[in-house]
């Protein structure tokens, strides 16, 4: 059946070969073998259940939090000649009992649902009659109360499994799941003696950068001056920042949309609808927007404040690239971000385990944002992968600077912690270390400490971003809660005692993304007119990489197009022609 497979992602999708991990996990569900997936975003986990159930008899059903996503790949899918629907809240009940009648006529291959349809009975029991032979569970890592993003309607999954009269086989797929989500997912899921397949988390065609200390206005608003023609998604934390940063764009003349819980669902629908399309460029959202968006040409991903954990970052970062070009990654941080998650961690009404679960993993993104370290090493670290200890690709590797030794200042932090009985925050140690005459410190009598005013040649927040480093770099441990405390680490101790050193290495400043080719730009412009005139997006026509190989191989006749990556039959029948024209007008100059 592998060799079928195979047939068909060349038929269908247009693809020579799969991708890491992609046939090994395909092999294990045509074999009835329970399977767990975890791939990066863009790694291209929708193939791995899309194939086997055009193989498979009977119906794939596919569990999905993600609206959004349902749509954007039905909409793949029925463009490639596949028959697919989805069934969500989105519907009147009129075309959703229309859909549930074809479902029961056998009118599809695959069909899409929200999770919290399996808490209905009615519906429970009408699935059950269908002879279901795949159950595939995306974003898995909602059914773990440890994960970033739990959804109880997840916990459902397993006693619908259970009581088919004959169990269909069920895989769980997702991009962000440590050791212990995964034990969690088996579990939840109650899958039996399932294969494990982890592709890797790296996603070497995506550049990170960490932005400290500069204006986040002025910053974004020359980047995106320099990438006027990029898609790309703005994150921010808040609602309310992202209406605001979305308003001050638009006054500045950028062709920018909003999304967030917030708003109606028809707003939503008309903003992320004109971003896929690219009738607008940018997209200020906040963590409500871009899970299940399929849109492959997101050219960068900005972080306008810091994620509260590793997952979200990493998920939300994982936007920008899916079709495997390079694109860009950039989180803007400064101190207030850590202020506002914190208030948000508070402000949930989480038991008092999940709320210390929180603090922890936030701590973990702070250590991200001040490692003088590579960036991806630190990501797959994180994820408990190995990595080198250098990427070349990203804005620490990238930086030429010369370290810094900065041992002097190591011991006068690691001192003061000391002699404060290390039972206070960063904050008021850079206070004592800066020699701050504030009202609070002098109710403490820290103005007597031998390191008092020790650095009093430093800002407070050059300190602070110190004592950050420090701790990033494991010579320091800032304790879980609202009002943490910071004290040593064991590797502190033999710089304290002047037996080893501490560098810092200062980063530089990345320039525009590297420009396109004249023939990209045409193709592109072709591409829009063709997706306007088919009423679907731009990137269901062709991503943009297989534009950029088009605009590189230069294929005159309808056999050397047909080998161009993302080129298959259904898509050489209905845009071959259009495309070769366009090729043959620039290579002639005609």
């Amino acid at each position: 059946m592998l060799q079928q497979a195979r047939t068909l992602l060349k038929r269908h999708f247009g693809y020579d070969a799969f991708r890491p991990g992609q046939e090994k996990i395909i092999e294990s569900l045509l074999a009835g073998r329970d399977t767990v997936g975890i791939m990066p975003t863009g790694g291209g986990k929708s193939i791995c259940y899309q194939i086997p159930a055009l193989l498979l008899p009977g119906l794939t059903v596919v569990i999905s939090p993600l609206i959004a996503l349902m749509k954007d790949q039905v909409d793949n899918l029925q463009n490639l000649g596949i028959a697919a629907t989805f069934i969500n809240s989105s519907l009147d009940s009129d075309e959703a009992d229309l859909r549930i009648q074809r479902m029961n006529r056998g009118d599809f291959k695959l069909i899409y649902l929200a999770p919290e349809r399996l808490e209905s009975p009615h519906f429970r029991h009408l699935l059950q009659r269908l002879p279901v032979s795949l159950i595939a569970v995306d974003e898995a890592h909602c059914v773990s109360q440890w994960g970033h993003d739990f959804r109880p309607s997840y916990l459902t999954i397993a006693s619908l499994v259970a009581d088919y009269p004959r169990r269909p086989r069920v895989a769980a797929f997702t991009a962000t799941a440590t050791e212990y989500v995964t034990e969690d997912i088996i579990r939840h899921l109650g899958l039996q003696a399932a294969q494990i397949f982890a592709t890797g988390f790296d996603r070497p065609n995506l550049s990170f950068r960490v932005i400290r200390g500069e204006n986040k206005k002025d910053f974004l608003i020359r980047y995106l001056e320099a990438n006027r023609e990029r898609a790309g998604i703005v994150y921010t934390a808040t609602r309310r920042e992202a209406d605001q940063l979305q308003e001050y764009l638009v006054r500045k003349g950028f062709r920018a949309g909003r999304y967030h819980a917030g708003l109606e669902d028809m707003e939503r629908a008309r903003a992320q609808d004109a971003f896929l399309y690219d009738n607008t460029r940018i997209m200020v959202a906040t963590n409500a927007f871009g899970m299940g968006i399929d849109k492959s040409n997101v050219r960068f991903v900005i972080h306008y404040n810091m994620p509260k954990n590793m997952e979200s970052y990493y998920q939300e970062a994982g936007r920008a690239g899916r079709d495997g070009e390079p694109a860009e990654c950039i989180l803007l941080f400064s101190a207030r971000d850590i202020n506002t998650q914190k208030f948000l961690i508070e402000q949930n009404q989480a038991t008092p385990e999940r709320k210390s679960m929180e603090h922890r993993k936030l701590q973990s993104m702070i250590d991200y944002c001040h490692t003088p370290r590579c960036l991806r090493s630190h990501i797959l670290h994180y994820f408990g992968e190995e990595a080198p200890e250098e990427c070349g690709n990203c804005s620490t590797c990238a930086d030429d600077a010369e370290p810094v030794d900065i041992t002097t200042e190591a011991q006068k932090i690691f001192s003061c912690i000391v002699r404060m009985q290390e039972r206070f925050g960063m904050n008021l140690v850079a206070e004592v270390l800066k020699g701050s005459k504030s009202k609070k410190l002098a109710q403490t009598g820290f103005e007597r400490l031998s390191t008092y005013g020790l650095m009093k040649e430093y800002t407070i927040k050059e300190i602070t971003d110190m004592i950050n480093i420090l701790t990033a770099e494991g010579y320091l441990f800032v304790t879980e809660g609202a009002f943490p405390v910071v004290r040593l680490l064991e590797k502190a101790v033999p710089v304290l005692k002047g037996r080893e050193k501490v560098f810092l290495k200062v980063r530089k400043r990345a320039s525009r993304l590297e420009a396109d080719s004249d023939l990209f730009e045409h193709l592109r412009r072709l591409r829009k007119t063709i997706a306007d005139r088919d009423g679907v997006p731009p990137y269901i026509v062709f991503p943009d990489s297989t534009l950029r190989e088009m605009s590189q191989r230069l294929p005159l006749d309808r056999m050397s197009l047909r080998a161009i990556s993302g080129v298959g039959e259904t898509k050489l029948e209905r845009y071959g022609d259009a495309f070769l024209e366009e090729i043959r007008r620039h290579t002639t100059g005609a």
